[in-house]
């Protein structure tokens, strides 16, 4: 049942009130109150929305009538009933005039009709609206109470929210994919794919909300599932912004998906304790264990990843998706070091999807057989160790290792160690760094080397005698000149 309107108000035949606009665009617009005065100027006691009823006796003196329903206009009253055979037996030509001009809807209250009657009128209409709104509301509750016993309960109470809805009603789930939707096909593509991003937004910035959107003119309404910095999902529902017995409806949707989707987190918790256990035993590089537990494991060759930052509910309802669209098995468990990832060879590219979805770091190794698991890992791990820039995406242990062992002197972390290493040289005045940096590039060679610092051989051996005592290494040795060569390459 609709707000009551000025439409509704004319057709209650027991007032006999009488349309005299020709032109009356507000009839359909929703009414607030019916109030009644014959001040000259009202607008500062009325509200906006308003019907005002007059009998005229303001007009008997100096007051325009273009003057007065100017004022009237500008306040946003909706109407003005006039009471004839009170003061006047008609209404005022001028002032049919200045409601004509100003755009104000005019209608004749008959002498028979008290205002009071107007009033009462329009009061029982908003009670009725109010009555059928609490009733629908209740109504609607049961129907969703009972949707949600079905065997398929969250598709069911989505479906039955949008038809009593009338609009379409849509579940994102804590990856901010859209899982549940009623009408299928209800949105455009483009308003979709907007949808998409605000949805994307409020998952991850992670707190409760209602929020109101509009998109290329289609409003909708967000609903977020689960507590703060937890959330499982979004209810998204194109409609204008709903009343409250709407709003009440939609509060007991997400308490009912609350409900499921906790039992179901139970059921995925003791999933994931399971998967970090089998994973343990991957580790091992024995996969017999793994395989009779979980029946299945992803086709080898395989990838192994982790991924630093990231929900494990979100990469796990993302993953299954993936499995349900494309056929893609993967293992996914929490570890000490991060989420670990088992997928095939075959499916290396939703690592760099994951990462670019979440905008999270994933390391992800050469592709190997379950008897190398261990150094798959241990390989993922390497590829999110040598790349220091912070960045999201997928780093590739195959580009590490293209780059060669020289690219994993140049982290911060070897950086930090070298100099750590190479500061008792700082004390000496000689600039033992230099001298050891151009020894070194001379391949060890006393000779050569003096001759490039410009200065004798012997001095150049003590000077070398004097960095091996400082830096406590036997430099006479081919692993003491590759480490201090490692250490001044980390340097920088």
């Amino acid at each position: 049942m609709t707000e009551p309107t000025l439409r509704g108000l004319l057709a209650t035949s027991d007032l006999g009130l009488r349309l005299v606009s020709d032109d009356a665009d507000d009839l359909d617009r929703p009414l607030r109150w019916v109030h009644s005065t014959d001040l000259a100027d009202p607008t500062p006691f009325l509200a906006d929305d308003l019907v005002l009823l007059t009998t005229g006796s303001q007009f008997d003196g100096a007051l325009s009538a273009t003057e007065y329903v100017g004022r009237l206009a500008a306040r946003g009253v909706v109407a003005l009933g006039f009471g004839s055979g009170v003061h006047r037996t008609d209404i005022p030509a001028d002032l049919i005039d200045a409601c004509a001009t100003a755009g104000l809807t005019l209608f004749e209250v008959p002498y028979r009709t008290p205002f009071i009657a107007v009033a009462r009128a329009h009061a029982e209409a908003i009670a009725a609206q109010a009555y059928a709104r609490r009733s629908w509301a209740l109504e609607t509750q049961r129907a969703l109470a009972v949707a949600a016993l079905r065997r398929h309960g969250l598709s069911s109470i989505v479906r039955e929210l949008g038809h009593r809805l009338d609009a379409w009603v849509a579940m994102f789930d804590a990856s901010g994919e859209p899982v549940l939707e009623h009408p299928p096909a209800g949105l455009p593509d483009s308003v979709r794919a907007a949808l998409a991003q605000h949805v994307g937004e409020v998952l991850a910035r992670g707190t409760e909300t209602g929020r109101a959107v509009d998109l290329d003119g289609t409003a909708v309404q967000l609903f977020t599932l689960g507590r703060s910095r937890g959330l499982r999902g979004v209810i998204a529902i194109a409609a204008p912004p709903l009343d409250a017995e709407a709003r009440a409806v939609v509060t007991s949707v997400i308490a009912m998906a609350g409900l499921a989707l906790e039992q179901t987190d139970r059921i995925a918790a003791d999933r994931r304790l399971l998967h970090t256990q089998v994973l343990a035993s991957l580790r091992t590089d024995d996969p017999a264990l793994a395989e009779a537990v979980l029946g299945v494991l992803p086709a080898p060759p395989i990838l192994v990843g982790v991924a630093l930052d990231a929900r494990i509910e979100a990469l796990e309802e993302w993953w299954e998706r993936r499995r349900t669209e494309r056929g893609s098995r993967a293992l996914l468990a929490e570890t000490d070091e991060g989420i670990a990832i088992c997928a095939p060879d075959a499916d290396a590219g939703l690592f760099d999807e994951a990462a670019a979805h979440f905008g999270i770091r994933i390391g992800v190794s050469d592709p190997a057989d379950y008897s190398g698991f261990s150094e798959a890992f241990a390989q993922a791990l390497g590829a999110l160790r040598h790349d220091d820039s912070g960045d999201s995406g997928a780093l590739h242990f195959s580009d590490v290792a293209g780059a060669g062992i020289r690219s994993a002197l140049g982290t911060e972390d070897a950086r930090l160690i070298a100099a750590a290493r190479l500061a008792p040289l700082d004390a000496d005045p000689g600039d033992l760094v230099r001298t050891l940096r151009v020894w070194l590039e001379h391949d060890a060679r006393f000779e050569s080397a003096a001759t490039a610092l410009g200065i004798h051989r012997h001095t150049l051996r003590t000077r070398i005698g004097q960095a091996s005592r400082l830096l406590r290494m036997d430099l006479s040795s081919f692993p003491a000149r590759a480490e201090l060569w490692a250490m001044l390459t980390a340097a920088g």
